[in-house]
């Protein structure tokens, strides 16, 4: 064989293979460009089922638009929403977002898009611990809170905050304390809410008209306008410092006025139905004051 053949050789083998790195390169490339894609399509498709279960259980109709507005806000695509239930009928959304992925150096073979997809599930439902109460506890009696299947919303009311016992005016030691928390505390919660998980449960009372405390007065007119969480209780028992109250759920707020004289004191309001950071009950059998808990799951 002649050294001019053997060259001839050289070449195509260098084509071939100059062919072949440049096919793996843009395999590479592209790939990776996808495999970002289907990231982004991810995180769509988690923002929209979260944002779909705000509207349940109640409304599948409103869930499936706000699937369809966040898929959109979050880079397009075709979606498809489906309900289940749980513990109640439609508690829980499912979203899938398909869209394309373009090539880049694949289009050289030929490819020039890939579909990329992905799935999220998120369920509402009650709450089993809420984080950022309020110290307020209202009556499981109120008229507002007995309307069925949940309580009358965007009613004005009053609250009051007299006695329930002796020594005792419906503020609540939120971290499990017993005898007062003080003014800065409990306007602290007020403020900012309980930083901390509240279980269901006996909780003990401030004694005292503790509203009349100067912080609390204060910190009751900075959230003027604002929606508060309120534990929600059933009985108490007890007396004086040991007096307790059967925290049974909790209640979305609106306040639009507070007032403070002696031992009386009123919230002035209506009563919410809220989207709450907490912990989903899993359960479906608390009590259901309109309050709600969203996350993602399997």
């Amino acid at each position: 064989m002649s050294l001019r053949s053997d060259r001839g050789q050289a070449t195509v083998l260098t084509v071939l293979f100059i062919t072949v790195l440049l096919g793996m390169a843009a395999l590479v490339l592209d790939a990776g460009s996808w495999f970002r894609a289907q990231r982004v399509t991810q995180a769509a498709a988690d923002a929209s089922a979260l944002a779909a279960a705000q509207a349940l259980p109640e409304s599948p109709g409103q869930a499936a638009v706000l699937a369809a507005s966040y898929t959109g806000k979050n880079g397009g695509g075709q979606s498809t929403v489906t309900f289940s239930s749980k513990h109640l009928p439609n508690d829980t959304v499912k979203v899938r977002v398909s869209r394309d992925a373009p090539g880049y150096f694949a289009k050289l073979f030929g490819i020039d898009s890939v579909k990329v997809s992905a799935g999220a599930a998120a369920r509402s439902g009650g709450v089993a611990e809420a984080k950022y109460a309020a110290p307020i506890a209202v009556d499981e009696k109120h008229p507002l809170l007995q309307c069925k299947p949940l309580p009358c919303f965007g009613q004005d009311t009053e609250l009051d905050l007299e006695k329930t016992g002796p020594g005792a005016f419906r503020l609540l030691n939120l971290d499990g304390s017993k005898g007062g928390s003080g003014g800065q505390i409990t306007a602290g919660w007020i403020l900012s809410g309980f930083d901390g998980y509240m279980p269901l449960g006996w909780y003990g009372s401030d004694p005292g008209a503790a509203f009349n405390d100067g912080k609390v007065k204060d910190a009751m007119g900075a959230r003027v306008g604002d929606e508060l969480l309120f534990p929600v209780y059933r009985a108490t028992k007890e007396q004086g410092s040991n007096f307790e109250y059967q925290v049974v759920g909790w209640v979305g707020f609106t306040v639009t006025g507070f007032t403070a004289n002696g031992s009386k004191g009123t919230v002035s309001g209506r009563f919410e139905r809220v989207i709450w950071e907490g912990i989903l009950s899993e359960s479906g059998t608390n009590a259901d004051f309109g309050v709600r808990a969203i996350q993602l799951v399997e």
